[in-house]
């Protein structure tokens, strides 16, 4: 039995979908403050730029317009993600959300353990961002939802 070969195009969309991925992993830091709204328009006007638009309002339309929700989408959620693996937990940071998420990427009773997740938010710089009275961490089946503090997330 043989298989169909791979649609070219199906290919090329895989392969944009994982080097805009690997893109923004690698310059996700770059752009300061860190886990903000900021950081996340800096990241898209310098691919904007890079992309040979105009800086102004009507080349970062075009910009976003080409890149289209979907992408623009998988691309925020890769940028504002981290995971860790030695601590078996991946974060979810956006702060255009309520909460971030912690989940785990073991089994949940073991990995999801309040020490580790602090471990986890320090390490990536997340600890002065969220509430740190682990009694509103919520638990709920397969992850915990963390508070942001009191104005966060900054914008």
């Amino acid at each position: 039995m043989t298989t169909a070969p791979p649609d070219p195009l199906a290919l090329q969309a895989t392969l944009v979908d994982f080097a805009l991925a690997e893109l923004v992993r690698q310059h996700r830091t770059s752009f300061q403050p860190l886990w903000s709204a900021e950081s996340w328009a800096k990241l898209l006007i310098w691919l904007a730029l890079n992309c040979g638009c105009s800086g102004d309002e009507a080349g970062l339309k075009t910009f976003a317009a080409a890149l289209g929700p979907v992408q623009t989408g998988r691309m925020r959620r890769v940028f504002f993600e981290r995971e860790l693996d030695d601590l078996d937990l991946q974060l979810m940071a956006d702060p255009a959300e309520q909460q971030l998420l912690v989940l785990p990427q073991g089994p949940a009773d073991l990995v999801l353990q309040p020490d580790a997740i602090a471990q986890a938010l320090e390490r990536v710089g997340l600890e002065q961002r969220v509430v740190a009275d682990r009694s509103r961490w919520q638990r709920l089946e397969a992850l915990v939802a963390i508070p942001w503090r009191q104005g966060e997330p900054c914008s």
